[in-house]
């Protein structure tokens, strides 16, 4: 494949966000046909050039896997580093399900009928520019392109150190497929590599609209602190599960195990398990039995460590109710009812995903009602949490802010609205002077 360059490094950051701009409007103006065709290629070419993604994945692995075993990276950020050829047709997979899903643009929210011949409607459109700033998961790439691309907007990459190479060859890969399209620009999609980038891009408010970061909290912390552009992220993902008084001992079992041991280095992965008092002497040792032997730490609180006189188990501190572990270790604490797990989950919850396992319909409501998060489940594992698993086809992140959007990201959060509204010549001083009157009709136009 020709090599692409993703920008000249004496281009700056200005500069290419401009550039990004004016390929934005190009995008805007493509048809949903037109967009699908350009992700169907890329999912082909990712296919075709897996060799190569797996190779520059292999250069970026050599220093990694040194720095875990230095103690410089932990094990669960290589595990998010490294691809697999399965890795690699799931990339293809994801960039397919976004071509597949409806066309975000274009959709009318809204009609109003504001007096005769002047009507208001209110429909979608892209964002126009987002910057994103990951670490460590070279799949965000494609990920992000695609979901960009259908919703018609221009992005600005910045991933890791630790996976340069393979961000690189994406990138390079993906701009390929936009040769063929002479109504599209390859700036639609280009790739920063320094620290100095991510500064300069932070402070651009005029040419990008959203800044999302995926990453450690530090990171998500670091781009709010110092961003200009709105930005939309999450903080640390404290996941819970609550194994109510009710619960199904056989269901309790596998949602927690698959919760925090199927992959524990994601963000909605369990980081905390509350457990009823009613129940938890007979859930209690079969739970610990699973997931000791899934290779799981345990930290309990003296109440738990009393019940299962255990004494080689880690007594909980203070900070492990508010650790986003990313590894597998479980925090566990027996809670006296409903309302004591949902004040925890109150008190050290961050807004992220929390599930209850109950038989119980009623508390089961109650949970449900009272949670406040992005997410909040009824005997199911923490991991639905996924755009993909959503049914959005991929995602740029799970956010839990309340505004714009919330959970997992996908073409809905790209997309804005803006008001059209077709009269006749109508002035609003004839609205004043009481000449004329709104009617403010819902219109099935």
């Amino acid at each position: 494949m020709k090599q692409v360059s993703s920008g000249p490094s004496q281009i700056s950051v200005a500069e290419l966000a401009k550039r990004a701009r004016v390929a934005s409007r190009q995008l805007a103006k493509l048809s949903n046909e037109r967009r699908n065709e350009i992700l169907t290629r890329a999912a082909k070419a990712i296919e075709e050039n897996a060799e190569r993604i797996l190779e520059a994945n292999a250069r970026d692995c050599r220093p990694a896997g040194a720095a875990v075993a230095a103690g410089k990276m932990s094990a669960s950020m290589f595990a998010r580093l490294k691809l697999s050829s399965r890795g690699i047709e799931e990339m293809a997979n994801r960039v397919r399900d976004v071509a597949r899903l409806p066309d975000p643009l274009g959709r009318r929210l809204a009609a109003t009928e504001l007096d005769d011949h002047l009507v208001l409607y209110k429909e979608t459109c892209p964002l126009g520019v987002i910057g994103i700033v990951f670490e460590s998961r070279p799949d965000v790439v494609p990920q992000v392109a695609a979901l960009a691309l259908k919703s018609g907007n221009a992005v600005l990459l910045k991933g890791g150190a630790e996976t340069a190479y393979t961000n690189q060859t994406l990138v390079e890969i993906w701009r390929h497929c936009f040769e063929g399209f002479p109504s599209v620009s390859a700036e639609a999609v280009e790739l920063l590599h320094t620290r100095a980038d991510v500064m300069e891009l932070l402070k651009l408010e005029r040419d990008v609209d959203l800044i999302i970061p995926r990453g450690s909290r530090e990171l998500v912390d670091f781009v709010g602190q110092h961003s200009r552009v709105p930005v939309l992220g999450h903080g640390a993902g404290i996941c819970h599960v609550y194994v109510d008084r009710a619960a199904d001992l056989e269901k309790a079992i596998k949602i927690t195990l698959d919760s925090k041991a199927q992959y524990p280095a994601a963000c909605n992965a369990a980081e905390t398990l509350l457990v009823h008092q009613e129940i938890a002497p007979e859930f209690l040792p079969r739970a610990i039995s699973e997931l000791t032997q899934a290779g799981v730490e345990l930290r309990a609180c003296p109440k738990t460590r009393a019940l299962l006189k255990r004494p080689e188990m880690i007594r909980a501190e203070e900070v492990d109710w508010t650790t986003e572990y990313s590894d597998l270790i479980l925090s566990i604490k027996t809670v006296s009812d409903l309302d004591d797990a949902i004040a925890h989950i109150h008190r050290y919850g961050s807004g992220h995903t929390e599930t209850i396992i109950t038989e119980d319909a009623q508390a089961a409501k109650l949970f449900m009602e009272e949670i406040d998060a992005a997410g909040v489940f009824h005997n199911a594992s923490t991991r639905f949490a996924d755009g993909f698993r959503y049914g959005l086809g991929a995602e740029l992140g799970i956010s839990t802010s309340k505004l714009h959007a919330r959970g997992p990201v996908g073409l809905e959060g790209l997309t804005t609205y803006k008001y059209k509204l077709f009269g006749d010549g109508h002035t609003v001083a004839e609205y004043s002077s009481g000449a004329r009157h709104f009617t403010h009709r819902a219109s099935v136009e």
